[in-house]
């Protein structure tokens, strides 16, 4: 087995932000099972004493917080709840909303501020949810959950007020701007609550 292996198992795993088959890491890194497996092991002991553990099932691996550091994550993710989302996290929103699944980089764009902890807040709220990018898999898209679109009494984005009109205004903005966004001015897909 290569010593590399079980690095390349924590980078796709680190990049995923989630559990991978471990079928499917065996063809992202021209291996079989049997070696990912082994290679876990190795990651497994690697990551003792340090922040993150490996979490493994039959078929999938992940990444997770240690369980000992489990009161540390609990107390940062009480305070991003316990503020107000204020006039930024209302911002961000409403670009979500009206503009539809939208990169970080387009919310800092519009807004023309850095929105990193803004995000994270909402997210931590369950008001937006993150979701892997068919685009660009380096970066994810973030769009109202149902939760939010059910609190705010409409099935689809389309149903909020005024929604053609603000929606017409942002994609205006961006094409406006000689910005890198000028491509996805018009994106404005919804996420629908099922009945």
């Amino acid at each position: 087995m290569s010593d590399e292996l079980p690095n390349r198992i924590e980078a796709l795993l680190f990049s995923e932000g989630g559990p991978i088959a471990k079928k499917k890491l065996a063809q992202l890194l021209d291996s079989d099972v049997e070696a990912i497996n082994v290679a876990a092991q190795t990651l497994s002991t690697n990551l003792g004493g340090r922040g993150l553990a490996l979490i493994q099932s039959e078929t999938e691996l992940a990444l997770a917080v240690q369980g000992s550091l489990k009161d540390t994550i609990e107390k940062a993710y009480e305070r991003d709840l316990g503020r107000e989302i204020g006039d930024a996290g209302l911002e961000a929103l409403t670009i979500v909303l009206y503009r539809g699944p939208s990169t970080r980089s387009q919310i800092d764009y519009i807004r023309g501020v850095n929105t990193s902890s803004t995000i994270r807040t909402l997210t931590a709220r369950g008001l937006i949810e993150r979701t892997a990018n068919p685009e660009d898999a380096r970066e994810y898209l973030y769009r109202p959950t149902t939760e939010l679109l059910a609190h705010l009494g409409v099935r689809t984005a389309h149903e909020l007020p005024d929604y053609a009109k603000i929606a017409s205004e942002l994609a205006a903005f961006e094409r406006e701007q000689t910005g890198p966004f000028e491509d996805h001015a018009g994106d404005t897909g919804s996420t629908e609550i099922s009945q």
